[in-house]
């Protein structure tokens, strides 16, 4: 793999992956935003990589806009179908992978995930020693903003019924703000990840923790999305019960991490 024999001769950039359906509203504002933080956090470079899955509203078109305008730092993958979030970015990790990204980071496209916090994530990995590190809501100094009672109560509970189940000692299973490295997320097998919608969080992080990685939690505050609507469904929620428990008979690993 070309990722792979970059990195043995020098660290690469990381990448940020986002997965983007119908955010027209929202695609402009985080990638900026996004491309700051990381201009800060990594003056070496750093790229930002929308996934789009043939957006209707033009979320794709505005893509696109944004990267022939700053080459250097953003590109776009266009998918002609969409097949959820856990596709989405396994296609977006392989792009990263085989471009010799060093680290990769993934977050929402809707504002609800702060990019200021991305140099915090970032820099667990790179200079913390962890392997993987989660923006975590349920951790000592992560909340919520902007979410009724029922909304928590259904959020929270997913991620204790993973833990449960799948005897985690992770408090936020179900977040999609995660940075990964590169050596991480080569070993997780991702070619046989079954979770098309949010359950690939938990799978994801499951994944690391049995392969033996580092992972850490670090508090971040979640706020709901400015604009557009929400892709959860009850397909998607349906996943993630009969999921997560069919996860525990998954194949250990086939690799280990390098030796610390």
């Amino acid at each position: 793999m070309l990722g792979t024999s970059l990195r043995g001769l020098m660290p690469g950039r990381p990448w940020l992956v986002l997965p983007t359906f119908n955010e027209a509203q929202n695609v402009e504002a985080v990638v900026r935003a996004a491309d700051a933080a990381l201009t800060l956090a990594s003056p070496a470079g750093h790229t930002i990589l929308i996934v789009d899955d043939d957006s209707p509203d033009g979320t794709g078109a505005i893509a696109d806009r944004l990267a022939a305008a700053d080459g250097s730092h953003v590109e776009v993958l266009h998918r002609p179908e969409r097949e959820g979030l856990g596709p989405a970015y396994l296609a977006g990790f392989r792009r990263a992978l085989d471009a010799g990204a060093g680290q990769v980071l993934q977050m929402d496209s809707d504002l609800s995930h702060d990019p200021r916090d991305l140099g915090r994530l970032l820099a667990a990995v790179r200079d913390g020693g962890a392997d993987v590190a989660l923006g975590s809501r349920y951790v000592e100094g992560g909340r919520i903003e902007d979410w009724g009672r029922l909304r928590r109560i259904v959020s929270r509970g997913g991620s204790r019924y993973a833990q449960g189940v799948l005897g985690l000692p992770v408090r936020d299973l179900t977040g999609g703000f995660k940075c990964l490295s590169a050596e991480a997320l080569e070993a997780l097998d991702l070619s046989s990840v079954r979770s098309r919608g949010y359950a690939f969080q938990v799978e994801l992080t499951f994944r690391a923790i049995r392969a033996g990685f580092r992972v850490v939690e670090l508090p971040i505050t979640f706020r709901d999305r400015r604009a557009g609507s929400s892709k959860m469904s009850w397909r998607i929620a349906a996943e993630a019960v009969w999921l997560v428990p069919a996860m525990r008979l998954q194949a250990p690993p086939r690799r280990t991490p390098p030796p610390r």
